[in-house]
């Protein structure tokens, strides 16, 4: 079976279309929303433990977690570079870099993680002339590490299955059995492609060359899990600083339940929505509310700060001009 035709695929205009009318309303609007959750747990559970628990983090910790972080970022434009190569796109990894870090800038203002996932498609699309090819690699980037979050946080709930609730941890691994078998099934998933109905038709076509050959997506699946595992390890640090003494095993389990919760786009950058998640989360495993909370607000400081290294690349990197204007 042939590749479904590049026309099928969204263009350019179609990506750009993606974005919010409004996106500074947009941006209030979620930023709002996340303070008057944090505000409610505050208020409900007191400030001022919270607010002398975070007084209390040694800042060595607190920028190690930051450096892992943006690292972590590094490694993941290598991944991104990997699964560009797949479906055809060459280019010097510097240029990845740049606009990953595009990507992960726009992040920080744009509604959702597709702000920052069509900023670097678009950017790589004008690049290599390769637009629709350039969104299927952006989709399966973001696609491999969702896999390897499920894997990561299926893999310890197995190895310690007494840390949370028991209807937890079934369900986490049983989000990681159906990812591996989503992941095995994809080749099928790829040959019935053309007798999907049209609208779905379309949208898996971006995803094709991935699905037909799962194998390709092994290393970028194995860098995703490493990097699932250094959030764990970037916000166990934190906890060090804290005075914290929960085991490392416990970070990589939660941590990616709640990364998922906090990925819904709701609010900026998941501001009050990873602070329940971890509420509750580690509120299971005996962890005390007031160091979850506090917890939670220095990984989003923490990560607001790393992706603000993007500045950088978003102030030095020129909007490429597609191949057909030069």
């Amino acid at each position: 079976m042939n590749a479904p035709r590049a026309t099928e695929i969204r263009g350019e205009e179609e990506v750009a279309a993606t974005r919010r009318a409004n996106p500074y309303l947009a941006f209030a609007t979620r930023a709002a929303i996340g303070l008057a959750v944090v505000a409610v747990l505050l208020w409900h559970y007191d400030a001022r433990p919270v607010l002398r628990i975070l007084a209390r983090e040694r800042l060595l910790f607190f920028f190690a977690s930051i450096a892992i972080y943006v690292a972590g970022q590094v490694m993941s434009s290598w991944r991104w570079q990997l699964l560009a190569g797949v479906v055809g796109i060459r280019g010097r990894f510097r240029e990845f870099l740049a606009y990953y870090f595009v990507g992960l800038f726009t992040n920080l203002f744009v509604p959702g993680l597709l702000g920052g996932d069509a900023a670097r498609a678009i950017y790589l699309g004008r690049k290599s002339g390769m637009l629709p090819e350039a969104v299927a690699s952006v989709v399966a980037d973001r696609g491999t590490g969702l896999i390897a979050l499920f894997w990561v946080a299926a893999a310890t709930a197995l190895a310690i299955p007494s840390a949370l609730n028991p209807g937890v941890i079934r369900l986490t691994i049983g989000a990681g059995a159906a990812a591996l078998v989503v992941f095995a099934a994809s080749p099928m998933l790829a040959r019935w492609i053309p007798y999907m109905p049209r609208p779905l038709q379309r949208t898996m076509a971006v995803a094709y060359h991935y699905l037909r050959r799962p194998q390709t997506m092994v290393p970028a699946l194995a860098l995703s899990a490493i990097l699932q595992i250094s959030l764990g390890f970037c916000q166990w640090l934190i906890a060090l600083g804290l005075g914290m003494t929960a085991p490392l095993p416990l970070f990589l389990l939660c941590v990616p339940i709640a990364n998922v919760a906090a990925g819904f786009p709701v609010t900026l950058n998941g501001l009050g929505v990873r602070e329940t998640a971890y509420l509750v989360l580690f509120g299971m495993a005996g962890i005390n509310r007031d160091d979850a909370i506090a917890l939670g607000l220095l990984w989003f400081a923490a990560t607001m700060l790393g992706g603000l290294t993007g500045a950088i690349a978003f102030a030095v990197t020129k909007f490429p001009k597609s191949p057909e204007a030069l």
